[in-house]
């Protein structure tokens, strides 16, 4: 497989997110339907949490077993303290975007001055559109680990396993679009297509720029630090999102639909299993 080759596919691997993301263009008032919509996304992030944290565990779980201790020290520092990166910083982060956005009282007929400043993008944001925002940096953290996993595989001539990581990571990426845009279900105006078409590309688009690392370059390291980060990141949306189905008070459509959610996400990744990835 030459290098052009092995890039195009790990593009088309990567942008098959884009298959999901106009779910966040379906309208529809309906409670339950917004119920559900989160519930979904909230099952495959968990779905992913999971996948992500024993990606990024198995390279240590490897040198403990193999009584690696050196190598331990090394890798364990990284996965523990990118998992803390990806979790805090987003909760730091929010505390922030809270704090900014609060307006101080003011008398009757006068304006705060941060009603006439220029706001930005992000803050400009509606919530669920600002945790679309997370969650796809989250999933673009993690797609880039599976870039470097396909980069690799191309670089050491291993092209079934490369196909089949492609294979398998297309039809994976393809439920995240899902995870991305299920904070919008509940908002009254739709996400338009270039903030949706961002979106695809801040979560699909690190799975082509794996890639092109992965070709020349290998490190587990690396690899171990961005499923942590990633890991750590994701479980902070997770945590929002349960947050937001609580809300509802829809249990029975939530538990039901954070299954099938949890479901497709295992049912992509036996695929990867099954032949042997």
């Amino acid at each position: 497989m030459s290098t052009t080759q092995t890039l195009i596919l790990g593009a088309i691997a990567g942008f098959t997110i884009y298959l999901g993301l106009p779910l966040g263009r379906v309208g529809g008032t309906s409670v339950a339907l917004r119920a559900a919509l989160t519930a979904f996304a909230t099952g495959i992030l968990l779905f992913l949490f999971w996948d992500v944290l024993s990606h990024g565990v198995e390279p240590v779980e490897s040198a403990v077993s193999d009584h690696r201790w050196g190598r331990v020290a090394e890798l364990a520092p990284l996965l523990a303290g990118g998992f803390v990166l990806g979790m805090m910083s987003l909760v730091y982060y929010d505390r922030w975007m809270t704090n900014k956005r609060a307006t101080p009282l003011v008398g009757p007929g006068a304006a705060a001055v941060d009603e006439f400043e220029r706001r930005g993008w992000i803050e400009s944001l509606t919530p669920g559109r600002r945790l679309a925002l997370l969650i796809a940096v989250g999933i673009g953290l993690h797609n880039f680990g599976e870039g470097l996993a396909i980069g690799q595989a191309a670089a050491a001539n291993e092209v079934s396993l490369a196909l089949v990581l492609i294979i398998g990571f297309a039809l994976h990426n393809a439920t995240e679009g899902f995870g991305i845009v299920g904070p919008t279900a509940g908002e009254v105006e739709r996400p338009s297509w270039g903030f949706l078409g961002l979106m695809g590309l801040i979560g699909g688009g690190p799975t082509f720029v794996g890639t092109v690392i992965g070709q020349a370059w290998v490190s587990t390291a690396l690899e171990v630090v961005f499923f942590a980060v990633a890991a750590g990141s994701i479980l902070y949306v997770v945590a929002q999102l349960l947050e937001v189905c609580r809300r509802y008070n829809r249990p029975v459509v939530v538990a039901w639909m954070l299954l099938v959610g949890l479901g497709l996400g295992l049912a992509t990744d036996f695929v990867l299993v099954a032949a042997g990835a």
